[in-house]
């Protein structure tokens, strides 16, 4: 029984050997399979991330900020408005904005601060409505360095338009010293902003208005004015060629504004060119002088012009017949067949 015994103990040892040499084995194996396993799931996770396009952004909605470029788009798509027409003559208003923008218009201030900013925006009020103007660039460099004050009167001199505004209305309106107003004209002048004009109504007062724009009929005089004075000699050149055309055109049997015009600009009779309302007040100004009459219209309808004939001082009836009380009621026959009905004007004559 003992031999049986240590032979048990014999056993025993080595199969705790095997079994600690098999803990380790599997270990090892487990290790194995671990990292095995492992390799697969890494090179999965890669795939399902493949690089973005360069034109990532091109392709996405401009509301997706990728990269910090999304405001960049924004901005660009903003200043991208102004191309059209309507917006550039009249701005765009807020309410504007927020229809084409949509959810996106929150991200405007800051866009509509920096373009302010850089001098590449401006912003006014009409009604209860604001509204934004786009400033170009070469214009926007001339901002640059200038103070609120120097922008506030440029602000009101742009609103005043072509006909220009007058100095005591510019101090009044922003409230700055004259002193410091004049030297705000003189660097807003230097830099081709603003230029000083003078009216034809009030030659002795100065105006100021943008320096692109050209100043209104009302403040020059239109081209009948020189030098803010008025050019007798011009108009009487042009006045000699209106009566000319009257007598000679269409046989001296009624000429049209049209025609008048037309053979002007043929003639090259004036130094700046008229438009119709201008011809037409020099026509005005001969049938004012009893020098030509209207006589019927033309086919299209215009109205057709002729050289005025002078009334005969000889009539058929005698001067003490003024007196009577019917006399305005009468009919009046001059001797070279002229007939003024009653109640005409005797300064017009009959066809």
């Amino acid at each position: 029984m003992p031999p049986k015994r240590i032979a048990s103990t014999v056993i025993e040892a080595p199969n705790r050997k095997r079994r600690a040499i098999s803990t380790s084995a599997t270990a090892a194996a487990a290790a194995s399979t671990t990292s095995h396993a492992a390799a697969p799931r890494t090179s999965a996770v890669i795939k399902s991330e493949p690089p973005l396009p360069q034109d990532y952004n091109a392709h996405h909605d401009h509301g997706q900020h990728f990269l910090g470029l999304g405001p960049q788009i924004l901005k660009q798509e903003f200043i991208n408005l102004f191309d059209d027409l309507q917006y550039q003559t009249s701005g765009i208003s807020n309410s504007q904005l927020k229809a084409i923008f949509k959810e996106r218009y929150s991200q405007l201030p800051a866009i509509i601060n920096e373009l302010i900013q850089e001098s590449r925006l401006s912003m006014s009020k009409v009604g209860n409505e604001l509204m934004y103007n786009l400033i170009s660039q070469e214009i926007a460099s001339k901002f640059s360095g200038l103070d609120v004050a120097a922008r506030m009167v440029y602000q009101l001199i742009e609103k005043a338009g072509n006909k220009g505004i007058w100095i005591k209305d510019i101090r009044i309106q922003s409230n700055i010293q004259q002193q410091a107003l004049n030297k705000i004209f003189k660097k807003l002048e230097d830099r081709r902003l603003i230029k000083p004009i003078k009216s034809v109504t009030a030659k002795a007062k100065k105006l100021y208005m943008i320096y692109d724009l050209q100043p209104a009929k009302e403040i020059t005089g239109g081209p009948w004015y020189t030098e803010l004075e008025f050019d007798h000699e011009f108009v009487s050149e042009l006045r000699t060629f209106v009566m000319m055309c009257v007598k000679k055109l269409n046989g001296g049997r009624g000429v049209s504004l049209k025609e008048i015009a037309n053979k002007m600009k043929e003639a090259n009779v004036s130094r700046v060119e008229l438009n119709m309302s201008e011809v037409q007040q020099l026509v005005q100004t001969l049938a004012f002088d009893y020098m030509i009459e209207h006589n019927g219209t033309n086919l299209n309808g215009e109205a057709l012009f002729v050289a005025a004939r002078r009334c005969s001082s000889c009539c058929d009836f005698k001067w003490w017949e003024v007196l009577d009380d019917d006399f305005h009621f009468r009919d009046v026959r001059f001797e070279d067949g002229v007939v003024l009905s009653k109640h005409e004007p005797h300064h017009h004559t009959a066809s």
